[in-house]
């Protein structure tokens, strides 16, 4: 299977959506809940269990976390939610899988005003720390709370406290180019959807993607005929 760009992605799910008629809430179900499965096996192969802590950023990519936090919820794992926004500035599909998460009372922390300290602390009792802050859409250095959860995720990984695991692609990792776009998230294993990304094969991309596991999102097969991926 051949990967894609970042403007093929977009295609992707305009195309899903314009086309076929599939909701845009549909697709993010699908991705968070297929994103969830592949880390709850990760989870049960390794030797320790206990929290998942997902962090998550503005876009819809911050909306996969959602969805994923609530299947390993389902699924029986301790999840805690961080947030690098305001709720009140997440919009369509996203918007309402915060509303659920808020809603089936998840533990969550806004941390849109934190430092890199602050992340830290937050993100020091996870096993496993899901990267859901920024996505394919990304063209420019994180700042603020993101960057700050960034330059956090990397130095509990780096302490050796928790694996991480990254939505779609790793934060601040540019998907056509593989490089970094300035502080970029460094996973022990991405999970990305449709297809693997274009950046993916550049040399280095790998230190920063570690393992890469490519999910379904219920995308007819007809439009992956149509791109060349099957």
């Amino acid at each position: 299977m051949r990967s894609l760009s970042r403007d093929e992605v977009r295609d992707v799910d305009r195309r899903a959506i314009e086309h076929f008629g599939l909701p845009g809430i549909v697709l993010m179900e699908n991705a968070g809940r297929n994103a969830a499965g592949v880390l709850h096996g990760l989870a049960r192969g390794s030797e320790t269990a206990g929290l998942i802590v997902i962090a998550c950023g503005r876009g819809n990519n911050g909306g996969d976390g959602f969805v994923i936090a609530r299947h390993l919820e389902n699924l029986g794992h301790a999840v805690r939610l961080l947030l690098a926004c305001d709720p009140a500035d997440y919009r369509g599909d996203a918007a309402i899988n915060c509303r659920v998460a808020e809603l089936s009372h998840m533990p969550i922390d806004v941390l849109v005003e934190a430092d890199g300290i602050r992340w830290q602390q937050a993100l020091s009792d996870a096993v496993w720390i899901v990267d859901a802050l920024l996505g394919t859409g990304a063209t420019g250095a994180a700042r603020g709370a993101v960057a700050a959860a960034i330059e956090a995720i990397n130095v509990v990984r780096g302490h050796g406290r928790a694996r991480v695991i990254a939505v779609d692609l790793p934060s601040g990792l540019d998907c056509d180019t593989g490089r970094p776009l300035g502080p970029c998230v460094r996973a022990d294993a991405t999970v990305t959807f449709v297809a693997a990304k274009a950046g993916f094969s550049h040399p280095g991309a790998g230190e920063f993607t570690g393992m890469v596991h490519v999910a379904d999102i219920g995308v007819p097969r007809a439009l992956l005929r149509d791109l060349g991926l099957t």
